[in-house]
């Protein structure tokens, strides 16, 4: 809640004339208690940008343009409408779980740790096949994935994966807006690594190391024998504990394929 009753009463404090942008934001907010603003990150902002962002991506996979051919990742594979209807039904029930779960943990990383039980001693947790085989699997039903896939999971994964999330906004200060706008940037860029396409050009490149949907589309086509591209977006993690040598080694493969294909074309 904001905390000056009147627009006057907030230039005064500020010195200055509150811009169009502040007054409209204080129209909104100076009644609306923290907790309501604080869920519109998953009753509003998460919901409608997980809706819409993947829209263009199933017309896509829908109808399936001659021009956008050369740039999907398994050409082969045509996913129907009714996938993404399912994997979207199944978010949207995650979302609907999630929201008394924002309204308990509002906003302390360390009521959030002790509330989910989060220990930090011994015993280690143990190594084994059961997170992939009970958990994960889940997300690997599609060895070809798409942007309505990029929350198709377990419900403990989701969950898993929401902290982390969350911890960037609970323990630095910042505007309920920027909290809104970190938490469209993760949406779209899950969606983007699950998207099927590699286009030549995006927002993507201008990130170092950022690997994109070509490097996190192998982790999906090798499925559960993927011991590689774990990391799409911090490339280099994979690359110093050495799990991408079976991209690398794919990579090239297609080249040498490729060479080959084109000396034969000129043999011709």
């Amino acid at each position: 809640m904001i905390e000056y009753e009147t627009v006057a009463e907030a230039e005064a404090s500020l010195g200055r004339a509150l811009t169009w942008a502040e007054t409209k934001w204080f129209e909104y907010s100076a009644a609306m208690p923290d907790y309501w603003l604080y869920c519109h990150t998953t009753t509003i902002i998460v919901f409608v940008v997980y809706t819409l962002a993947p829209l263009p991506l199933l017309l896509l996979e829908t109808f399936t343009p001659a021009f956008v051919l050369p740039y999907k990742l398994q050409p082969k594979v045509l996913l129907p409408p009714t996938v993404s209807l399912r994997c979207f039904a199944e978010a949207a029930f995650f979302f609907i779980f999630a929201v008394p779960l924002q309204i308990i943990f509002h906003p302390s990383v360390a009521k959030v740790y002790q509330m989910m039980g989060t220990r930090m001693g011994l015993p280690l947790p143990s190594v084994n096949e059961w997170g992939y085989e009970k958990i994960h699997r889940v997300h690997h039903e599609f060895t070809a994935p798409t942007g309505f896939a990029m929350s198709y999971s377990h419900w403990a994964e989701n969950l898993a994966l929401s902290v982390p999330a969350l911890v960037g906004p609970s323990i630095v200060p910042c505007h309920i807006t920027t909290h809104w706008l970190w938490f469209t940037f993760r949406l779209i860029e899950g969606i983007n690594i699950h998207s099927g396409y590699h286009f030549p050009i995006g927002p993507g490149k201008l990130i170092p190391f950022y690997g994109g949907a070509e490097y996190h589309d192998y982790h999906h086509f090798v499925g559960g024998s993927s011991q590689s591209n774990f990391a799409p977006l911090f490339t280099y993690c994979d690359y110093l504990y050495k799990t991408d040598k079976g991209y690398r080694f794919h990579k090239a493969r297609q080249a040498k394929m490729a060479k080959l294909a084109r000396n034969m074309e000129k043999g011709d």
